[in-house]
């Protein structure tokens, strides 16, 4: 049966709001058209403000342009963040210091870091603050973790503010894995939030290696406070590949982009 342009857009309209993203690959086997015709469909649809297209694919846009709860974003792309936390696991070493940034993609990588020893751990989340303790107690991780003291963010599970961020200038780490809220080219590494960009900026000033942790969705948006340049960051972890027009750049300023299987 064949569909006019306006129903295929429907029916990406209805997968959007059903599943909160669609992938292009999959649309394309769904639709039986041309991955040209997919793009083009999204590009009509992000232009009618229906939804936001992002690397891979298009998300449900979100209205209110705020950022999501911790509860909510826990449940969001977990199997991806399960891949994502456990490679960046994978980048820690034996006498560590690292960052635990907030949000749900660092908090994965807690988890796999069993095989660890005498890491020192700093964290501005609560959340990753419990489950460090609650690892501590079961002897699951071999680490001193430091708390970042700060203004209290009940919805997000975190703390910012001046005194965090004066906490943090005196501390000096070997690794920070910080998380992101959206990724460009141009604009840079993006947050929702003034105070917690001013703080992961210091994470990346005081850290010898600053790794980005991102799924697909990050990728070809922005929000609203700029953290850095792409280019000052060392390596980006994603579970998927950089869009074609970002490798050179990437590669000029030696970022390294990892893709977690």
């Amino acid at each position: 049966m064949s569909l006019f342009g306006e129903e295929r857009k429907q029916i990406i309209l209805q997968l959007v709001n059903a599943n909160g993203k669609v992938r292009t690959n999959e649309l394309v086997e769904k639709l039986q058209v041309s991955s040209e015709s997919i793009r083009r469909y999204l590009e009509e649809l992000e232009l009618e403000k229906k939804l936001k297209r992002v690397y891979g694919g298009a998300v449900k846009l979100n209205l209110d342009r705020t950022e999501p709860s911790h509860m909510s974003r826990e449940v969001m792309r977990a199997e991806e963040k399960k891949r994502i936390g456990r490679a960046a696991a994978d980048l820690v070493q034996d006498n560590d210091t690292i960052v635990i940034d907030e949000g749900t993609t660092p908090l994965q990588m807690i988890n796999y870091l069993s095989t660890k020893k005498d890491l020192t751990i700093l964290t501005s989340s609560i959340t990753a603050l419990n489950m460090l303790i609650e690892h501590q107690n079961g002897g699951l991780i071999s680490a001193d973790v430091y708390f970042l003291g700060g203004k209290v963010n009940a919805k997000h599970h975190r703390v910012g503010g001046a005194f965090a961020e004066h906490m943090m200038k005196d501390f000096f780490v070997d690794k920070a894995f910080l998380s992101v809220d959206g990724l460009l080219i141009n604009k840079g590494i993006t947050c929702y939030d003034p105070e917690r960009a001013v703080l992961a900026r210091r994470f990346i000033e005081n850290a010898n290696e600053s790794i980005i942790m991102a799924d697909h969705s990050k990728i070809g948006t922005s929000t609203l406070c700029k953290v850095a340049e792409l280019k000052e960051v060392d390596i980006v972890i994603s579970d998927a590949a950089p869009p074609e027009d970002w490798k050179k750049e990437l590669q000029a300023h030696h970022v390294t982009w990892l893709v977690a299987e």
